[in-house]
């Protein structure tokens, strides 16, 4: 990380998730990329990049990436999500090669026999979408927490992103518990997703994604099936490829 990201990511970790967002959007414009798998981190992010991006006169970009397995609810929570905040919701889906050899080697389900099958349709389904979903940024802004899990308990605000060519990635919300961040959403009136109140506390793809029980952490729901030091898409990894 450099010095100067170093400082502003300890400026930044108790401000409100807009003061990174409007020191993004400044910095880097429509260079800027928004991912958004639409779970509550996400949507509060696009909610106050909509806010920020109309007192900057900036359209921010924001991106979904759809596996080809995400729940019906998603899709269609999708699109209140685009009526509501006016933002350009770019859509990167797998590429079809890749997909139709994944499930020729491995079948519908064989991201359960194993951890690196798992990744593979992983790097199939989402990786390699979001290398093209991020060609030309120079920043992308997550949803990432601390809380969520031990994989990701070292997230900085802001940091750079060696895994994705060195650019900017911007964590808002990294300081945030899961109870900040619902309380930020309905004091604030951020649309959530339906299926967080049928007990998912994170959204993912549908075979792979499952409502939490009560005393479990949050993301037991994802890759239930896995010790929890495995349980990432490789979206977010911590150095090169």
């Amino acid at each position: 990380m450099t010095e100067e990201l170093s400082l502003l990511a300890r400026a930044f970790e108790r401000e409100p998730p807009g003061v990174a967002l409007r020191w993004a959007l400044e910095r880097f414009g429509q260079d800027a990329r928004i991912a958004c798998s639409l779970s509550v981190e996400d949507t509060i992010l696009v909610h106050e990049a909509a806010r920020v991006g109309a007192e900057l006169g900036v359209r921010p970009r924001v991106f979904l990436l759809d596996t080809g397995r995400l729940h019906d609810e998603t899709l269609v929570f999708a699109e209140r999500v685009r009526d509501r905040y006016d933002v350009e919701l770019d859509v990167y889906a797998p590429q079809a090669p890749l997909v139709e050899s994944l499930l020729k080697k491995q079948g519908f389900l064989g991201f359960r026999h194993s951890v690196a099958q798992r990744k593979d349709c992983c790097d199939a389904r989402k990786v390699e979408p979001l290398r093209r979903a991020l060609a030309g940024a120079r920043a992308w802004i997550t949803g990432l927490r601390r809380e969520q899990s031990v994989t990701r308990s070292d997230v900085a605000v802001i940091e750079e992103d060696a895994s994705n060519g060195g650019i900017v990635k911007v964590s808002p919300l990294a300081g945030f518990t899961e109870a900040q961040a619902w309380d930020f959403a309905r004091r604030n009136g951020v649309l959530t997703h339906p299926l967080h109140a049928q007990g998912f506390r994170s959204i993912g793809c549908a075979p792979c994604t499952r409502a939490v029980a009560e005393g479990e952490d949050a993301r037991a729901g994802r890759w239930w099936w896995e010790d929890p030091s495995h349980k990432e898409c490789g979206l977010h990894g911590r150095g090169p490829r």
